[in-house]
């Protein structure tokens, strides 16, 4: 990979308290006050603010405010994770609330940056965590029995990588010590073996916290990210809530059922009693007026071979709606039937108003790694603009078994190619194009949903979609929903055991970087592997990332543009290619009429757009790429508006990483 510059202009000019605009009317300097307390601001996930003081006449003007170091960066030594700094602060009672990559909780003012405490759970940093050493954000909770001189009136909670439930008081960052054991609830017990060796090379802890968890009423609720394919027994994916005062266990949700009398039980037909996961490690987002949390349910294990769970295996790979009282299914929908492509609900569910045939209803936008949004209606989980049944096609690996129909929503409409064929292979030079499309022909090719094979198989999209965590925003007012998508095509094989360590030996001898996984339990191995021509550009298309926004009341996508410069792939320097690369980090809109997004893999770069059709208004380079969430926020009357991103890189790709929490403000 390209190795990416360190410099970043941090220059604040000196300040200047009424900046003309391109209208000739002053900056705004009184508003509303507007915190981020939540996650994705609003419990339900819609990512918008209401603050206008920055705007499309003046966003070229920010500038940065400040930054904030957190010290936690970890290159892997020891042999431990690698960091990723993927936070999304929330702002409430007039204080900042981050986590970092190690896990700590730091308290911040959010007009100047400055530390107000910290608090240190002391993760083991020398481990190794499935998904690397990261964390994308915490949670808060007001007590009403609670002053405001007492310990513990409000809570922060934070869900840590390795898989404890902590409390804190927002006030000192002192453990409410009331809370489960002094403090900290054990999340690893009662969900089976929680570390695996991966075939006989070092032990990997499977079991993590990695989103914030869910508040509703007195109930802090927690899913569960599990890492993929290392055997068929994974740790179950079970969903918990816990008494916000004590720890205490209030109700739990299996998505796996093992009762005969579930209705779902029949989808998971032979083998159920050992698979795992199918878990929800995405945001879990709430609607207290209605009393319901929605899951985004991911795979079950192991993700690529499914003969040990033959069946449509109902809840995995479904949004759930629960009733927070008791944990009980209000309703779910099925996104994709019996997964073996990876095609987890990667997103936490956006809740907002759509406007459809003359009426307003209560919608469920879904975002899946396919690139398909399900629009559902909250209520019922009943799609708003249908969705058909279409055949797809079928296995030839013998012991699976796959449905024979998938569904697809009427609209909207894909927002990625799903499929391409060899004649349609890309490549900066005849040379690498003609290898491209030699290695797309060999391998087995009928658009989405091509099962994994022996001989192998074109996955279009890979697992890092479509759509990921970096889920999508809405602005309500114009009806307009914006996500970032991947387009990345993968080549998957199935490995018979037998074969298994002369392939991995083949690929080691060819400098492949082969991801290898051993699906333990099951007679196959697996190799997966994004195509990429010599030069290590994508063997399809561009663009490879894109920034989509979607017309919620028709359906229809309005608008898309590519989202990062793709020169940074190269491992050579090249001029700025404006052709889009996948990104993991999502976008924030606001009532200014601005799109916030950073994202980008490698590309170091913040980035505000026009919602109204996509166009680019400002960039500002930052110390390292901003694979998190920026999010925004006004806490005085007459104080200013901020935008800010944690830009530290990602824990699994070996680009540029950091520690600097940014703030960009008007001058």
């Amino acid at each position: 990979m390209k190795e990416l510059s360190l410099a970043l202009a941090l220059l604040v000019v000196a300040p200047i308290w009424t900046v003309g605009v391109a209208n000739g009317a002053p900056t705004q300097t009184a508003g509303p006050v507007a915190e981020w307390p939540n996650y994705a601001n609003d419990p339900g996930g819609m990512r918008y603010s209401p603050l206008e003081e920055i705007n499309r006449e003046n966003v070229s003007q920010l500038k940065v405010a400040w930054i904030y170091h957190t010290g936690d960066v970890s290159n892997g030594e020891q042999g431990g994770s690698k960091t990723g700094f993927e936070n999304t602060p929330i702002v409430v009672d007039g204080t900042m609330y981050i986590s970092t990559p190690f896990c700590r909780v730091v308290a911040l003012d959010p007009e100047t940056g400055t530390e107000k405490w910290s608090y240190d759970p002391k993760v083991d940093r020398h481990a190794l965590y499935a998904d690397g050493l990261i964390n994308r954000g915490v949670s808060s909770w007001l007590d009403p029995d609670r002053s405001a001189d007492q310990p513990c009136h409000r809570r922060i909670f934070i869900g840590t990588i390795d898989a404890r439930l902590i409390a804190l008081d927002a006030a000192t960052g002192r453990l409410c010590t009331d809370f489960g054991v002094g403090g900290q609830v054990d999340l690893k017990q009662g969900v089976g073996e929680t570390v695996d060796t991966y075939g006989g090379r070092a032990t990997v802890h499977l079991y993590e916290e990695t989103s914030p968890p869910a508040i509703i009423e007195d109930l802090v609720i927690v899913g569960s990210g599990i890492g993929d394919n290392a055997r068929v027994t994974m740790p179950s994916g079970v969903v918990r809530a816990f008494d916000a005062r004590s720890g205490r266990l209030r109700w739990s949700w299996n998505p796996i059922s093992d009762d005969p009398a579930d209705p779902t039980y029949e989808t998971w037909s032979h083998g159920s009693e050992k698979t795992g996961a199918a878990n929800t490690w995405a945001p879990i987002s709430v609607d207290a007026a209605r009393g319901l949390v929605f899951l985004p349910v991911s795979s079950a294990s192991p993700d690529y071979y499914g003969g040990e769970r033959r069946g449509a295996n109902v809840y995995s790979d479904s949004v759930v709606a629960l009733h927070a009282k008791d944990g009980k299914v209000a309703w779910y929908f099925q996104t994709t039937r019996h997964d073996l492509w990876d095609y987890d609900n990667p997103a936490m569910p956006l809740l907002c108003g759509v406007q459809h045939a003359g009426a307003e209803l209560p919608a469920l936008v879904q975002p899946t790694k396919r690139g398909s949004l399900f629009v559902l209606n909250r209520e019922s989980g009943v799609p708003i603009f249908g969705v058909v049944e279409r055949a797809v096609p079928q296995t030839d690996v013998p012991g699976e078994q796959t449905s024979p129909t998938q569904p697809f929503p009427v609209l909207p409409p894909p927002l990625i190619p799903q499929s391409q064929s060899a004649d349609e292979a890309w490549g900066l030079t005849f040379w690498d194009r003609g290898r491209c499309r030699s290695r797309m022909a060999g391998l087995r090719n009928e658009g989405i949903y091509t099962p994994p094979s022996i001989g192998g198989s074109l996955v279009i999209p890979g697992n890092v979609g479509g759509m990921n965590w970096s889920g999508a925003a809405v602005d309500p007012v114009r009806q307009l929903l914006v996500t970032n998508v991947n387009n990345l095509p993968a080549e998957v094989h199935l490995i018979p055991r037998a074969e298994l360590q002369a392939q991995i030996e083949s690929a080691r001898s060819r400098g492949l970087d082969l991801e290898i996984a051993p699906q333990s339990g099951t007679p196959y191995a697996m190799s997966r592997i994004f195509l990429r021509s010599p030069l290590g550009l994508p063997c399809n298309p561009p663009p490879w990332g894109s920034l989509v926004a979607v017309d919620l009341s028709s359906g229809q996508i309005r608008w898309s543009v590519p989202l990062g410069d793709a020169s940074e792939l190269l491992p050579i320097p090249f001029p700025s290619l404006t052709w889009g690369i996948p990104s993991l980090g999502g976008a924030t809109v606001t009532a200014g009429g601005l799109v916030f997004i950073a994202g980008a893999l490698l590309d170091p770069h913040l980035r505000a757009f026009d919602i109204e059709s996509g166009k680019t208004l400002w960039s500002a380079r930052l110390p390292a790429p901003g694979n998190a969430t920026p999010m925004t926020y006004r806490v005085r009357p007459h104080g200013k508006q901020y935008v800010v991103i944690a830009a530290g890189g990602h824990a699994k790709v070996d680009g540029k990483r950091g520690d600097a929490l940014v703030a960009f403000a008007l001058p």
